[in-house]
């Protein structure tokens, strides 16, 4: 399957203001419990947890599991570790609190009564690194030396986690680096083949149209009296004939008993078999609705209905599988033309049968492009228009039937010519009652007894067909979900590309201004949803979202500036680049809304412009389990959109301006200096 085909359910319709948006239509939440964790689970089982949180961009969510872990005795070297990444990651110095500061001191004068091994080095270069950045003047070449000796999982998770962070000198010596990693790992493992999955609709799951329930019960109910009748008729019938003449009978009795059989043998064959057409691409007409469903008081099923829109998508994305997957030779139009029936009826087949789930038409196209396939693979193998060869009547049937109502007939009116020849008034008045009688009751007993077989056969085809179909649909089903399932990237393979878009991004502002890291004093990347997105998370998890807006805000002596563009995730191709540049004291005011109807929305006031929205979240909608806290979920897609530094920096210079950043600078931060 191709992008193109899995790309129908993105946004409707958004509006004009700067990139908020209006509708959304794919939200798909993968059932995943990779951050489930019981609430009687073990400290260990919390901090796989909790690393796993912050491997996947998680930070504060990992925060609180890996602190979590400690408190209830697990700890140690790699424990303390991962708990200081979580403690710094997406975060700089004025977002710590007083007491994290106070923790990260306690913790940075006990490394030393630790036992050496690697994560007690990773602990000690970690607050090196610290201690470097708040001391001015400090020599950081044997710290980067000591940076550069650690195994390449720490040091990489030491420069991620520690990327708002390092600034200044520092991380210009780091930053080619970085940089360097980013450029491999942006496109690595086939994103631009895989990130779509993540976004894809999870399929509902194979159905197909089960047999309509027998109608014969009143034939079968009416079947005995009318075969008693009959009996009755054809023996008084006979009996007369052979108190007239016992020779004559005894001839036509077996002539019309054979007769009889050789009638009912093949006449089963022709009218005891059910008229329905047969299959045709899988194809059945669905069962007829209640006419009372359509009657003014049931639902609503006009074109302008939720049923109907569903109906128009069903036959929509119909036309568009089949005029994709079509036989060698002919042309789209061509082959639907030549399907038009065909379709027609797979698309109220599958309309019908889905319609009630309320349902997105994007949770079905499984089995649309399934059915497209198989029509296709139909007509190259010649069953397209298949119409069950093994149930149609053959020439021979139907006259050895008719021969054989034939001679029953003429040996029922022998046998009335028997019983009436020379015989008194009264018997021919029973003989003509008796004929009458069988004529009457044996036409009734056969139409009843061809009805049930009917019916028996259409039950019996139509089960079978069922079965087949939906066998075919469910082996389809599964084929497309373990597809999904292969391809379906990791949250921490989402993350790294996300990190590494960020870093290309954040290199391209700064060549493009001309400023190293030097010039900076410091920055925020603020990450929120583009105007038309598909947006997914896993259980637990924030949402990521096909389509970004990457919002940088870059803090040098002279100003602010402001770069933001939209990145297409699947290939982070980039477009609508907006550039603003203002003093710190145009920055009057910040102001965050929050409406749970609508999601968050970031107002920044300049003193020479107009306010400014900036929509940073969307709502959850009803996308949550029903474990899940909906505020817990909220906070972590925030925390992992850099929300919260961001809020927390504008609003800082909004109310004291560049001596904000000054006083919550590195230089006001005391050492985190290791004990000796």
């Amino acid at each position: 399957m191709s992008r193109d085909d899995s790309a129908a359910y993105s946004s409707d319709s958004y509006n004009s203001a700067a990139y908020s948006t209006v509708g959304i239509q794919a939200e798909i939440v993968h059932d995943s419990h990779v951050y489930i964790v019981h609430p009687d689970a073990s400290p260990q089982e919390k901090y796989r947890v909790g690393v796993r949180l912050l491997e996947d961009g998680v930070p504060s969510r990992a925060r609180e599991m890996i602190t979590d872990a400690i408190v209830h005795g697990h700890d140690g070297t790699e424990v303390r570790f991962h708990w200081v990444l979580a403690m710094l990651s997406a975060r700089t110095h004025h977002d710590l609190s007083g007491e994290e500061i106070q923790r990260l001191r306690y913790l940075a004068g006990r490394v030393r009564d630790y036992a050496e091994d690697e994560w007690t080095e990773a602990l000690r270069v970690t607050f090196d690194l610290l201690a470097a950045l708040s001391t001015a003047g400090s020599e950081t070449g044997p710290v980067l030396k000591q940076l550069q000796d650690l195994p390449h999982h720490q040091h990489d998770a030491i420069l991620r986690h520690l990327d708002l962070m390092l600034t200044g000198g520092l991380k210009d010596y780091l930053w080619a680096e970085t940089l360097e990693r980013a450029k491999a790992e942006r496109f690595a493992n086939d994103r631009d083949q895989r990130v779509w999955t993540y976004f894809a609709p999870t399929p509902i799951g194979a159905r197909a149209v089960p047999p309509r329930p027998s109608t014969a019960a009143a034939a079968k109910a009416a079947l005995p009296l009318r075969a008693v009748l009959f009996v009755v008729s054809s023996a008084l019938l006979w009996a007369l004939a052979l108190i007239t003449d016992p020779a004559q009978a005894i001839f036509e009795l077996p002539v019309a008993l054979g007769a009889g059989l050789t009638a009912a043998r093949f006449g089963v064959r022709w009218w005891g078999r059910w008229p329905g057409p047969g299959l045709a691409a899988g194809a059945r007409v669905p069962h007829p609705r209640d006419p009372a469903s359509d009657s003014a008081s049931g639902p609503d099923f006009g074109p302008d209905s939720a049923d109907g829109r569903f109906t128009k998508r069903v036959r929509h994305s119909f036309d568009h599988y089949f005029s994709r997957r079509r036989p060698h030779g002919f042309t789209s139009d061509a082959w639907l033309a030549h399907t038009d029936q065909i379709r027609s009826g797979l698309a109220e087949e599958i309309a019908d049968l889905y319609r009630e789930s309320r349902i997105g038409v994007e949770r079905v196209e499984w089995l649309i492009r399934y059915l497209a396939e198989d029509a296709r693979n139909r007509y190259n193998n010649g069953t397209l228009l298949d119409q069950h060869h093994q149930d149609r009547t053959t020439g021979r049937t139907k006259a050895l039937t008719v021969a054989a109502l034939a001679v029953l007939g003429m040996a029922a009116l022998a046998a009335f010519a028997t019983a009436v020849t020379d015989a008194p008034q009264q018997r021919v008045l029973w003989a003509f009652l008796a004929v009458l009688g069988a004529a009457w009751s044996g036409h009734a007993a056969a139409s009843r007894w061809l009805e049930v077989r009917r019916e028996e056969h259409r039950l019996d085809r139509e089960n079978r067909e069922y079965l087949e179909q939906l066998a075919a649909r469910q082996s389809a089903y599964q084929r497309w979900q373990s597809f999904l399932d292969d391809k379906r990237p990791s949250e921490q393979e989402m993350e790294t590309w996300l990190a590494c878009d960020k870093t290309s991004f954040v290199d391209e502002a700064l060549r493009h201004h001309r400023l190293t890291w030097r010039d900076l004093i410091t920055h925020t990347i603020l990450v929120a949803p583009a105007p038309s997105y598909k947006r997914g998370r896993v259980r637990g998890g924030p949402w990521r979202y096909s389509h970004y807006v990457f919002r940088l805000f870059l803090f040098t002596q002279d100003g602010i500036r402001e770069i933001s563009s939209e990145f297409d995730f699947s290939d982070a191709t980039r477009r609508n680049e907006q550039r603003n540049n203002y003093r710190f004291d145009a920055l009057t005011s910040v102001q965050v809304t929050e409406n749970a109807d609508v999601g968050y929305d970031l107002e920044l006031l300049l003193a020479n412009g107009p306010a400014r929205k900036i929509r940073v979240k969307d709502a959850e909608a009803r996308q949550l389990a029903p474990a899940e806290n909906p505020q817990q979920i909220s906070e972590i897609s925030l925390s992992a959109a850099g929300s919260t530094h961001t809020f927390r920096l504008l609003e800082g210079i909004a109310a004291d301006g560049k001596s904000w950043i000054e006083r919550h600078g590195p230089d006001s931060l005391a050492p985190f200096q290791i004990a000796g």
